[in-house]
């Protein structure tokens, strides 16, 4: 079994595409069926339901997705050990990256890091839909390193977090509405508004519907948006009201910040694996980042 029909069909594994893939992987498609029939034959046993329109993993396919990351991981970081003999530290650090992340300073950790460590090639990963729990769920598949992520009421098994920031989420109005010119609001006096807010997924999403289960509170989310330009532009028009940090609404105009109590916190992490090593380029980025967040 070579390295390279793993990899091949990790890429078609985590794409459901053979085009995607072959793009990924940097093969023609023709190469790339041969390369997956080959694995196959060698494993006696079908990896992937084709069609002409759809493709699948089969039970064995599935099977064989967490150790081929095993296996492809632990190449990696014998060839990481080699290199950092002979020149240096090498390797990829794929890194989760969160859409609501102004709060920590990613540009200069990525900076530093690139600095001390030029060999290793930075691969950031930005969340879909799913925020946090979508990386979460990166992390512990061994699709990526290390994620920076925010979820409130813990992360799942077989993860470590260390936690690098915390703020408080205040209420966002326009100034025209009834709370605007309030110096802080209660909690329980937001029953019956409408909301703006992003996916399940995000942390600052989970943060605030806990708080509101916490207190035995409903409140109404009339829309649910990926996207925090938007989020904004929808409270400052009026559509509904948002919990939203100073970090999140950046220089949006127009909109007003009124502390709630209680007020829910936006707490972000960076998570790494906790049932593997990690490789000596993520080991690397972990040791930084606890240097550059010392109270953490």
């Amino acid at each position: 079994m070579e390295l390279r029909h793993l990899e091949h069909f990790l890429a078609v594994a985590e794409e459901l595409s053979f085009t995607r893939a072959a793009n990924r992987v940097h093969i023609v498609q023709s190469a790339l069926s041969v390369s997956i029939r080959t694995l196959e034959r060698e494993l006696g046993a079908q990896l992937i339901d084709r069609s002409t329109h759809h493709v699948a993993l089969t039970d064995a396919g599935r099977a064989l997705v967490v150790e081929a990351r095993r296996t492809l991981q632990a190449a990696e970081a014998a060839r990481d050990a080699v290199a950092a003999t002979v020149g240096g530290l090498r390797g990829t650090l794929r890194l989760g990256i969160m859409h609501s992340l102004a709060v920590v300073d990613l540009a200069g950790l990525l900076t530093r890091f690139h600095e001390d460590r030029p060999g290793v090639r930075i691969e950031p990963q930005a969340a879909d839909a799913g925020g946090s729990v979508e990386l979460a769920d990166g992390v512990r598949s061994g699709r990526l390193d290390l994620a920076f992520a925010a979820m409130p009421g813990g992360y799942p098994a077989g993860l470590e977090a260390r936690p690098l920031v915390a703020e408080p989420l205040s209420l966002a109005c326009p100034p025209g509405h009834r709370l605007a010119a309030r110096r802080r609001v209660r909690l329980a006096e937001l029953a019956g508004e409408r909301f703006v807010d992003f996916p399940s997924g995000w942390g600052t999403r989970r943060s605030v519907d806990r708080l509101f289960a916490d207190h035995g509170l409903d409140r109404e989310v009339g829309v649910e948006i990926a996207d925090i330009v938007v989020v904004s532009e929808l409270v400052r028009a009026g559509f509904g009201l948002a919990f939203l940090s100073q970090s999140l609404l950046g220089t949006a105009r127009e909109i007003r910040l009124i502390p709630v109590a209680p007020f829910p916190r936006f707490v972000v992490s960076l998570i790494r694996p906790a049932d593997r090593p990690l490789s000596a380029a993520a080991q690397a980025f972990w040791e930084l980042t606890a240097r550059w967040y010392p109270g953490a």
